[in-house]
């Protein structure tokens, strides 16, 4: 399949080198504004460059647009992109707000092309492995998750592109929230309520840049999290208990430390339960591995892992904590 990616960035070139690792898939074309950053990524990856993304989308030896541009325009270019024929992995969050979501996955149905949002973490191997663990019912009954996710920010950071409501649409919560979120949903299921709040505790922004949650999930399970970017360093920790035992996931490589899983089996008698620590490469394949599912997706003709509804939902919740936060009080999500 051929493809091209729209944003050349840090994501942009992220998604490049994963898709390098697959001969058979071409990448025909990068796209981004800025001349200069779209011309580099074209020369490290051998292919076309350009800056204009209507002309992109409309290249019929394109079958594939990685959408990989800020917040703002990934709703015009997806909806463009599957109105021309094509597949679109659209990263997250999966525009603004629940509006553009929707947008893009009634797009999606209406064209009859596949949609993926680009949530990764579900590939990394100890996220994957605490799921088969869960699904075997090896910790019993599940009863809660905690989870934190942040990271230590950068001088200037409240001049970037993530710290403007236009440009981003939210903060923290849209940035690294929409992950946790959509781990929780992975795990347990939908999400009925949430009670949240989002607050601007350092950064002289108009958006968040802390979130606190707790969610009631299908099957009476709650869920709490914390996600920052005032956490002075970068930290990824995702917690699931159960009737039988626990499961701590901790680390994501590279800055966030090495990415580890804790399984953790409940004595009847009590005590310190029996304990098996999992410990994984520090090269990060998620990427790859998530590349891999959506190619395999569109070649069988099926929804991909993490497709157009799973980036819906996520900002329906987002938006539900928004809306909690400035109430003050829960708020039932209504799909």
């Amino acid at each position: 399949m051929n493809v091209a990616i729209i944003g050349c960035g840090l994501i942009g070139r992220k998604r490049g080198l994963a898709l390098s690792t697959f001969p058979e898939d071409k990448l025909v074309v990068v796209c981004d504004i800025d001349k200069e950053r779209s011309k580099t990524l074209s020369t490290e990856f051998t292919c076309e460059s350009s800056t204009n993304w209507e002309e992109v989308v409309r290249r019929s030896d394109v079958d594939i647009i990685i959408n990989s541009s800020i917040n703002e325009v990934l709703e015009p270019i997806t909806v463009a992109a599957l109105q021309n024929g094509k597949h679109v992995l659209c990263e997250k969050p999966l525009g603004r707000n629940v509006k553009e979501s929707q947008q893009m996955v009634d797009a999606a149905k209406i064209n009859k092309r596949i949609l993926k949002t680009g949530f990764n973490h579900i590939f990394h191997p100890a996220l994957w492995q605490a799921k088969q663990i869960l699904d075997e019912g090896k910790i019993g009954k599940l009863l809660s998750i905690r989870a934190r996710y942040g990271h230590g920010s950068r001088p200037g950071m409240e001049k970037e592109w993530r710290s403007s409501k236009t440009l981003c649409g939210g903060g923290e919560l849209l940035d690294q929230g929409v992950h946790i979120i959509d781990l929780i949903r992975w795990y347990v299921g939908e999400v009925i309520e949430v009670y949240g709040i989002a607050e601007t505790k350092f950064w002289n922004i108009e958006v968040e840049d802390n979130a606190f949650a707790i969610l009631t999930c299908q099957k009476n399970v709650r869920a709490m999290f914390h996600v920052s970017w005032t956490n002075w360093r970068n930290i990824f920790s995702f917690e699931i208990f159960g009737t039988e035992g626990y499961l701590f996931i901790n680390g994501l490589g590279g800055s966030y430390g090495p990415e580890t899983l804790e399984f953790g089996k409940r004595k009847p008698e009590g005590g310190r339960p029996d304990v098996e620590e999992f410990k994984y490469e520090a090269t990060d394949k998620s990427w790859e591995l998530e590349w891999n599912e959506f190619r395999t997706a569109i070649k069988e003709h099926r929804e991909p892992l993490k497709n157009g509804v799973d980036g819906l939902r996520a900002n329906q919740v987002v938006e539900a904590i928004y809306e909690s936060s400035r109430t003050n009080l829960p708020v039932t999500l209504k799909y």
